[in-house]
């Protein structure tokens, strides 16, 4: 059987191969093709597509892919639902699920930029959830620190993270630097999707749709993308006598009419009725 994800696998895009290999499927192959070619050619192939959106492996609330493969095919090995947490923390960038779901991120985008082929990317991912799958088993319980001094450390530091889980949680990293991304491409009118700046970000994209709204004003992606640019329109209507069609180009509109048309669902007036207007006071 074949299967079909995007290429450039990081969390989920190895995990999932592994599982299937290991679990569902000892002769799967696994197909990388860019994005956009997903379903397009799992539709040619027969390939069953998994972590992209619209599909049926993938994200469900604040499951990954991967819960969602233990959920379909029933697998209730108890070391597969330990290693659960630690991917989808990892996945969706909430490493307060699992301890060790910050180290497998670092590890999986170190390998991600060192390895450039995807099928031997794959292979070491296999390396790696082998290495976890036999933690899981067999040493969850076996402590790294020995010597009294060393245990007494552990305790301390555990005791410090203690304290931390009772603070309030800052924002996601990603979410900052999403917020600076998408004023470099309002200030160069250039047009941003959302998997393109998942992609950049390194961010799975169905979580990033599903968790923008908590960090970006209760908006979705296309509507904050909007209100930036309907706010960019009000400064230049406000302070510059540009034509409207400039404007509307300016702002990362199609053409004037589709600036009209969004311009009038936020303000309730057309483009040239709110400059008039402020004209006149």
């Amino acid at each position: 059987m074949q299967w079909i994800t995007r290429e450039r696998p990081k969390i989920d895009h190895l995990a999932c191969p592994w599982l299937i290999r290991r679990f569902i499927d000892p002769a799967a192959h696994i197909l990388y093709v860019p994005a956009e070619e997903v379903l397009p050619t799992a539709a040619a192939t027969g390939a069953i597509p998994f972590d992209v959106p619209g599909v049926e492996f993938t994200h469900y609330g604040t499951d990954c892919t991967f819960d969602y493969f233990l959920k379909k095919y029933r697998l209730t090995a108890p070391a597969l639902h330990a290693l659960a947490p630690i991917v989808r923390g990892a996945d969706t960038d909430n490493h307060a699920l699992a301890q060790q779901a910050a180290g497998l991120w670092a590890i999986s985008a170190g390998l991600a930029h060192n390895i450039h082929d995807d099928q031997q990317l794959l292979q070491q991912g296999f390396v790696l959830y082998d290495a976890l799958y036999s933690w899981a088993q067999h040493l969850q319980g076996q402590p790294h620190t020995q010597q009294p001094e060393e245990q007494l450390l552990a305790r301390v530091y555990r005791a410090y993270l203690e304290r931390g889980k009772h603070q309030s949680s800052l924002p996601p990293a990603w979410a900052g630097q999403l917020r600076e991304l998408i004023q470099d491409h309002l200030d160069t009118n250039l047009s941003l999707r959302l998997t393109d700046a998942a992609d950049t970000l390194q961010v799975n994209p169905t979580y990033l749709s599903r968790e923008f709204a908590r960090y970006f004003d209760n908006l979705s992606f296309g509507e904050y993308i909007r209100k930036l640019r309907i706010d960019k329109a009000l400064q230049l209507l406000d302070t510059t006598s540009y034509p409207l069609a400039e404007i509307a180009y300016l702002t990362g509109f199609s053409d004037q009419s589709h600036f009209t048309r969004i311009f009038r669902q936020h303000t309730g007036q057309s483009p040239a009725a709110y400059r008039k207007n402020r004209r006149r006071q």
